[in-house]
């Protein structure tokens, strides 16, 4: 975790052409005293300084989960269904443990460990996201909390049994207690920089988790 958190302070830009006497710079504010580029960041054009955000610094890049959180409307509608192609994938790891011998209790564990460890990998890839953007403390175009909790909607449903109409659920239930927020997302939300970004939407997944796995008792999916 800690090289993660080192990795997510990098923010690349390309040169643009040498400047006599100075080196050469970048638009977007990095200087480097030849062509090949760098990874230090100019202090005099920090970042939410007016000028355009570094989209494809690695962390921002993951955090706006590949641009899609930079959509005109609805950016965490967006993330959330990333979040549910994401629990396809999440589900055919633990479909594939089966082949190995794994049990159904097994294959669960094996998924909610992947699941534990994107959610994790969020908080300092957010806390670096949200650096750059300048934009406060949870700026909308940070999506990653949304994608990565989708996929704990759906931990209660064996993957082999996730029909459309559990997915579209699972997608639905996220999102009116993502918007609605219940006890406890707006206290988490208060907490310091990723893990606030991060842990009102595993709240709001652990509300859409327990309806989901009510509606799946009563035969409604």
């Amino acid at each position: 975790m800690a090289i993660l958190r080192d990795w997510c302070r990098l923010e690349y830009r390309p040169d643009t052409r040498m400047i006599p006497g100075i080196g050469s710079t970048t638009a977007a504010g990095v200087r480097s005293s030849g062509m090949s580029g760098s990874f230090e960041p100019d202090e005099s054009d920090p970042p939410g300084g007016g000028g355009q955000p570094p989209w494809f610094a690695p962390p921002l890049w993951l955090a706006t989960g590949g641009g899609i959180g930079r959509a005109p409307r609805a950016p965490g509608t967006a993330g959330s269904v990333v979040g549910i192609l994401l629990s396809l994938a999440t589900g055919a790891v633990a479909e594939w443990t089966a082949g190995l011998g794994a049990s159904a209790a097994l294959q669960g564990i094996v998924e909610a460990c992947v699941i534990v460890m994107i959610c994790l990998a969020g908080v300092p890839i957010c806390t670096r996201a949200a650096a750059l953007l300048g934009r406060g403390k949870d700026p909308g175009a940070i999506v990653f909390d949304e994608l990565a909790a989708v996929p704990l909607v759906l931990l209660p449903i064996p993957p082999a049994t996730r029909s459309i109409a559990c997915l579209l659920s699972a997608f639905v239930l996220f999102r009116i207690f993502d918007i609605a927020k219940p006890l406890p997302c707006r206290r988490l939300e208060r907490l310091p920089a990723g893990w606030g970004i991060m842990a009102d939407d595993w709240a709001a997944a652990a509300w859409a988790a327990a309806a989901l796995a009510l509606m799946r008792a009563a035969g409604l999916v």
